[in-house]
């Protein structure tokens, strides 16, 4: 049995990086190969000369909300602040969403946000994972437009948004930007953001610019996308001893049929399946259906496009059934997303048995990224796991 503890490291504060860096793809790249071991200390920019003509990059397109809004109570002037979740359905006249509040609230209790512009009430409470169901009387149509005006940016709590701030604007001085929110809530998009649905950013993306995507399509690098709305399944907290005690929190996804043959059709032919974020990862590996077993070593699958949600929770011994490579940040210790890559590195999709994550390929990795003085989480540097 695996224990949270198996996924565990040391990591200097000062590594946290707590502001985006003046240009994108200004970021280091530690790539790693997944069966040998080796690695190589790079640069964002030359990703593509890591890649070869055929591979496949696949990406998250959502767009991170201003989902971080406060309010009070209508009855007593009480302070609230609200975070959204989860998009969970839409009448007319109405928008209902899964919702972090603070504090909590009974479901009756009535809210007002951005002085009066958005009306709310408590219609629900989750015994499951202590989020609030918040009716906003507000059609969807004209709510993200709301919530882009009167909300900030949610970043995660283990980054100083003051800092986040003064760097994202002095960074976007020659930009549209208007304020330092504005550039913040810019930086913490990805240049390919189209899909306004999620509450954190898919951050394995935030490195990527025009150029980028350039260099990679004039070496033959084909680019598709998914979408998928990051909230609490990516992000919250293992709690438990037993890893498998954890229970995912649902997200939102969408693959598209048109998407979903390309990539199906390219696993065929033996071209390389490159998930760019675990996010992506997610919604490859949940989507795709055995369609053939002889040859047992190697068996065959196809993707279904849809559009559901996803709990799917990876952790070692897992088998990878889509994806060849990985592009992501470096993680939180004991994060849910710490425990995919290990299975990534590990048997049975490598031979190297997973004992801790201090032990694996990656966490070995990890360490030279450390001694390296790498950036670390959302802001930080990125990897490529191949």
């Amino acid at each position: 049995m695996l224990h949270k503890s198996d996924f565990t490291y040391e990591l200097p504060p000062e590594l946290i990086a707590h502001a985006p860096l003046a240009q994108r793809d200004a970021s280091r790249l530690l790539v790693l190969n997944r069966i040998s071991g080796e690695i190589i200390h790079s640069n964002f920019r030359v990703l593509p000369s890591f890649l070869r003509k055929g591979d496949i990059l696949v990406r998250n397109n959502s767009k991170v909300l201003k989902a971080r809004i406060f309010g009070y109570k209508t009855t007593t002037g009480g302070k609230v602040e609200i975070l959204l979740n989860k998009f969970v359905k839409s009448s007319i006249d109405s928008c209902i969403w899964d919702c972090i509040v603070r504090p909590g609230i009974a479901v009756g209790q009535k809210l007002t946000f951005g002085n009066g512009k958005l009306e709310a009430e408590c219609v629900g409470v989750s015994t499951v994972n202590y989020t609030r169901q918040i009716l906003f009387r507000v059609p969807i149509s004209a709510f993200y437009g709301l919530v882009d005006e009167i909300g900030e940016t949610p970043l995660p709590p283990y980054i100083d948004p003051k800092r986040a701030s003064a760097a994202a604007q002095n960074a976007a001085a020659n930009s549209a930007a208007e304020t330092a929110e504005d550039a913040l809530f810019e930086r913490y998009q990805t240049t390919y953001a189209r899909e306004f649905g999620s509450v954190a950013a898919p951050t394995a993306g935030l490195h990527f610019t025009p150029q980028v995507d350039a260099d990679l399509r004039a070496r033959g690098i084909e680019i598709h996308e998914v979408t998928l709305h990051v909230g609490l399944g990516t992000f919250l907290p293992v709690k438990t001893d037993a890893i498998t005690d954890h229970v995912m929190h649902s997200e939102q996804y969408t693959l598209s049929a048109q998407t979903a043959a390309a990539l199906t059709k390219a696993k065929a032919e033996g071209r390389r399946i490159i998930a760019v974020g675990t996010t992506t990862c997610r919604v490859l590996e949940s989507c795709a259906e055995l369609v053939s077993t002889s040859n047992p070593a190697q068996p065959q699958y196809a993707l279904k496009p849809q559009s559901t949600e996803t709990a799917i929770f990876i952790y070692p011994p897992y088998r990878f059934k889509f994806i060849d490579g990985l592009i992501t940040n470096f993680h939180l210790p004991e994060s849910t997303l710490l425990m995919l890559i290990s299975a990534f590195v590990s048997q049975p999709n490598t031979p190297h048995a997973f004992t801790t994550f201090a032990e694996s390929t990656v966490g070995k990795a990890y360490a030279a990224a450390i001694a390296e003085k790498y950036r670390f989480f959302s802001f930080g540097d990125s990897m490529f796991i191949s």
